[in-house]
């Protein structure tokens, strides 16, 4: 899909969609829950979809409308039930990390396959953990299809934690249900730390066994205790990783106001509420809304090392402030949906703005405005609406090349934007 998109300034409301972090991982929460799990304001995008499709290959049963969905699993029993052969993964990377130890309890081989980008990203972590943990493992050098054979068993063990906290996340939520001692995980290096908490979050909420977290540097389970029925009422939080663009759109082009985002979330891009306040944007806080109205723009520092998702939208928030923006974490981009570093330099420059990296830092040269010109998504979600949103405040035409990505985490993502007074066109390629 091709969009074109023309200077506009925004105004209005808008209901935030579901987050997928937290959709996901309730998916997974559910299938190994022994009962009727009911998931209000679930997500529909493709990565919340590849995670339905995942549990039900698992042994789950699930049931839709548009308002909820009803997930029925006999919990372990199911998942050591199951004869999934192949589970496909979509384009998800927490769903081949979070589902991949998940469904070595199984005893039976089982690939794991996905498409797009998920066929360039490194598996490392998996070739020497799970073999530890008594499951053979077998890549294409490295990479998917993997090939696994179960059952996973729960012992002692030390992880890293650099390249991505969601492999942390698949071995917590194994460990939970057939731990049969003591067991530690120990990690070193953990980034992305508020993911860790918004699993701890939602398996508490499903009564799982949470281990007791030694400031991130250790996760201790106890046995694990035999499976009761549980009914399970569970509503997806809102998305701050798809509000940011939204909020960046706000502060540097019209009036918005957000509804629906929890301001207590564990979502780690909540933070860019930190950033928008560093940046001078005038910001409304209330009980179940945000508000924000433009103003002038300064530089800032951030640090993106714990939230690396927030870097396309921060990317077109510096675009329009004046100074020289800093933002830290660069090393967190390369294995995204594209080579995020790259992806943001190559296709901002088209937009007439100076940004480059040093070390571990981006640094963007803001106030100056931008022109219109093609750019391309790279096929990544996060770039297409960062491209967007600078878009907004460019002269001329910009057209994106690419914008179906955004299906992968808000689907409706320009058909939003237009009903806020967006001037921009979607055609097809």
């Amino acid at each position: 899909m091709r969009v074109e998109i023309k200077a506009s300034v925004l105004n209005g409301s808008i209901n935030i969609p579901s987050s997928k972090s937290a959709m996901q991982r309730a998916c997974a929460a559910a299938l190994l829950n022994k009962g009727t799990t009911t998931i209000s304001h679930p997500g529909i995008s493709k990565d919340d979809q590849a995670a339905l499709s995942i549990i039900r290959q698992l042994g789950a049963r699930i049931e839709k409308n548009k308002e909820q969905v009803i997930v029925h699993s006999n919990g372990l029993e199911s998942l050591k039930a199951a004869h999934p052969g192949l589970l496909h993964c979509g384009e998800s990377g927490l769903s081949i990390r979070m589902f991949t130890p998940i469904a070595a309890i199984n005893a039976q081989p089982i690939t794991i396959d996905g498409e797009g980008s998920l066929k360039s990203r490194p598996m490392h972590f998996f070739e020497t953990v799970l073999p530890a943990l008594d499951v053979t493992f077998q890549s294409q050098q490295s990479c998917i299809p993997l090939h696994i054979k179960g059952p996973l068993q729960p012992r002692d063990i030390q992880v890293d934690g650099s390249k991505s906290s969601q492999y942390i996340t698949g071995l917590i939520m194994a460990y939970a249900g057939i731990t049969t001692e003591e067991t530690r995980i120990s990690i070193t290096d953990l980034k992305s730390k508020p993911y860790v908490d918004l699993t701890l979050s939602i398996m508490q909420h499903f009564g799982m066994n949470v281990p007791r977290n030694e400031n991130y540097e250790q996760l201790i389970f106890q046995p694990a205790l035999a499976q009761v029925n549980k009914d399970i009422h569970y509503t997806v939080e809102a998305d701050w990783s798809s509000a940011s663009f939204l909020l960046v759109a706000a502060a540097t082009n019209g009036a918005l106001t957000l509804k629906g985002l929890d301001l207590h979330s564990t979502q780690a891009d909540k933070a860019i509420l930190i950033a928008l306040d560093h940046a001078g944007a005038n910001i409304q806080l209330d009980q179940d809304s945000i508000s924000i109205t433009p103003s002038a723009l300064q530089a800032f520092e951030f640090d993106a090392t714990d939230c690396p998702d927030l870097f396309p939208p921060l990317v077109a928030l510096a675009a329009c402030c004046k100074g020289n923006t800093r933002i830290k974490g660069v090393s967190r981009l390369v294995h995204k949906e594209s080579n995020r570093k790259e992806s943001l330099e190559t296709e901002f420059r088209k937009m007439g703005l100076h940004l480059y990296s040093e070390d571990d830092e981006m640094i963007i040269e803001g106030g100056t405005p931008l022109k219109g010109n093609q750019v391309s998504s790279h096929n990544d979600h996060r770039i297409a609406m960062a491209l967007a949103i600078a878009a907004l405040n460019a002269a001329g035409t910009t057209t994106i090349r690419g914008a179906d990505a955004i299906k992968k985490s808000y689907p409706d993502f320009f058909t939003d934007l237009q009903q806020l007074g967006a001037t921009l066109i979607q055609t097809k390629e």
